[in-house]
């Protein structure tokens, strides 16, 4: 994906929450069993499903929680492209987004 699209995508994903886009941001997995189902989901969806990845992963615009968690703490953030690795989502996130898939 060129950055153009890159770009395009994040804006996309950034207009549906701000359209109010409602995802599951709980339960929040608490355990790796509970990680590995919400990674079980996610791989049953198209991997262009877009709002599919959206809605498992709890993706929200803003910092979540009592510790404000976001995309830029998270273990799967790569600073450089604004991207979440984890394989099971793999699009650009913005760094003061946050989703259930949080790790650190």
């Amino acid at each position: 994906m060129n950055s153009d699209e890159q770009q395009a995508l994040l804006r996309k994903m950034a207009v549906m929450m701000k359209n109010g886009l409602k995802t599951q941001t709980e339960p929040f997995p608490e355990t790796d069993k509970e990680f590995a189902a919400i990674l079980g989901e996610l791989r049953q969806l198209d991997p262009e499903d877009l709002k599919g990845k959206m809605v498992i992963g709890g993706f929200i615009d803003q910092p979540y929680g009592p510790d404000q968690q976001r995309c830029l703490e998270c273990m799967y953030y790569l600073v450089h492209r604004q991207w979440c690795d984890l394989p099971e989502l793999s699009v650009p996130v913005d760094p003061n987004w946050w989703c259930r898939l949080w790790r650190i």
